[in-house]
């Protein structure tokens, strides 16, 4: 009897060690996992901004907007890129970056086959969500998921339309443009002409060149050549304001000429405060730079999904000289 009885105590002792021991088990396996589940909320995520003007007015602002975007949200960002236009330097920290497997990338546009190749295969293999900024790619060509900057066919009707306020109905225009083909530049001129075509005694005189300065001093020279009387010049790609400016000067006295640009160029305020430039289209950098970081997140977060293919415009307006608001 007495065995009996010490058997079931034996039973009942080992029954109640066994469950003790299971219910410890799972509050040390829920609390491990509480624990993983909290670093892994607390892991920030990494966004990377690329682009191929590094330490240029226009892409500072850029990088500032979104480096106050993320600080706020509490996110990496980096920003990565080349100097004075390196394309093969750009691309290559495009694949650096998808390589390293980065939350989220937000690249300055680039209308080559190359870079299409980057974000529409590569970026897309390892799930990395791209968004354009400040020069737009079409996304059927980029799988880009949005675009955040300027209207670019706006921009270029309002250059337009404020050229012709101080021009007046009729005269030939000068336009230099980048012989390498890029979206956002066919936008303006297209915004451009579209503006010009009410006004059949305004001649539109469409000159190629490269964007580096020898070649605009050459391509300028040649059309002063040709169209002495011109009465205005427009320079599609900012960065051709300066060269273009430096040999117009040399001919002729730069105030009976209109000349206007965009404001993605390094020499323009200079120049505006100077009076040589008439005016330029100003674009908003910082806040490209923080709308990209936002909608980066909501598209990670799950928040907006699908993005806005079309785009997220920012404010563009003219800045004339003599007026520099």
């Amino acid at each position: 009897m007495r065995k009996k009885a010490a058997l079931i105590l034996l039973i009942s002792v080992l029954i109640t060690l066994c469950f003790l021991t299971v219910d410890s088990a799972k509050k040390i396996l829920r609390s491990d996992s509480q624990k993983i589940s909290s670093i892994k909320g607390e892991e920030q995520r990494r966004l990377v901004l690329i682009t191929q003007d590094l330490d240029t007015p226009f892409w500072d602002g850029v990088a500032g907007g979104a480096a106050q975007q993320a600080e706020e949200e509490l996110v990496s960002l980096e920003v990565w890129g080349s100097y004075n236009n390196n394309e093969q330097e750009f691309l290559k920290k495009i694949d650096i970056a998808i390589q390293s497997k980065v939350d989220g990338l937000i690249l300055q546009g680039l209308d080559t086959e190359e870079f299409k190749e980057m974000t529409k295969v590569k970026a897309s293999f390892y799930g990395i969500p791209v968004i354009t900024i400040a020069n737009d790619v079409p996304m059927t060509e980029s799988l880009r998921k949005t675009y955040v900057g300027s209207d670019q066919f706006k921009a270029g009707k309002m250059l337009a339309s404020s050229l012709i306020q101080d021009m007046g109905q009729a005269g030939s225009v000068v336009l230099l443009y980048d012989s390498h083909s890029e979206f956002y530049q066919e936008e303006r001129l297209r915004g451009i002409q579209d503006e010009f075509s009410q006004y059949p005694d305004i001649k539109l005189v469409l000159t190629e060149t490269a964007h580096t300065r020898e070649p605009v001093i050459a391509a300028t020279q040649g059309v002063l050549n040709t169209y002495p009387d011109a009465k205005a010049f427009i320079a599609l790609n900012g960065k051709m304001a300066g060269p273009m400016i430096q040999e117009i000067s040399k001919r002729f006295q730069i105030k009976p000429m209109f000349l206007y640009t965009f404001d993605d160029g390094p020499e323009l305020q200079p120049l505006l405060e100077e009076e040589k430039l008439d005016g330029i289209v100003k674009q908003d950098p910082e806040m490209m730079g923080k709308i990209g970081v936002q909608r980066l997140l909501e598209w990670l977060d799950g928040e907006t999904v699908p993005l806005n293919i079309n785009g997220y415009y920012t404010d563009i307006h003219i800045v004339k000289a003599g007026n520099m608001q």
